[in-house]
């Protein structure tokens, strides 16, 4: 969640990827030389995320906004729904250690935290068409 987070500050507020990374990891995860292996795991795994996000939009976006339903467009969605996408996608292309299942299911839980609407069948939705096509294997 505080990568959606992160996420959401940098698009709505054009904050400064680093930036969010020390703020997030000064003040969610302690002051550094603080945490223990676990929190330095989260940290780490905040960190890649975020920055595989940025790295990677381009290629995100448009895999995104193709997915969408008719008439619906990525620029358009809520930050926060935008966010989630976005992370999750990138989970889904780059982190094949994590199961397809499971990144979905991770993300809609997230997007329930956010949302009482139809937001979490749209990520629902959206990421099982990108994740029946870029890990068919987990699918069979």
């Amino acid at each position: 969640m505080a990568a959606v987070q992160a996420l959401y500050q940098m698009d709505l507020a054009s904050t400064d990827l680093t930036d969010v990374i020390a703020q997030f990891v000064t003040h969610r995860f302690g002051a550094e030389g603080e945490g223990a292996t676990s929190e330095t795991a989260d940290q780490l795994f905040f960190s890649e995320l975020l920055r595989g996000v940025v790295r990677r939009q381009r290629d995100i976006d448009p895999m995104l906004d193709a997915r969408l339903a008719a008439g619906w467009r990525l620029n358009r969605l809520d930050s926060i729904l935008r966010a989630t996408l976005r992370a999750a996608a990138f989970e889904l292309i780059e982190r094949r250690d994590i199961p397809a299942k499971v990144v979905i299911s991770e993300y809609v839980n997230v997007a329930k935290d956010f949302f009482s609407g139809e937001e979490p069948k749209v990520v629902n939705a959206v990421l099982d068409k990108i994740a029946r096509e870029q890990r068919p294997s987990d699918f069979a």
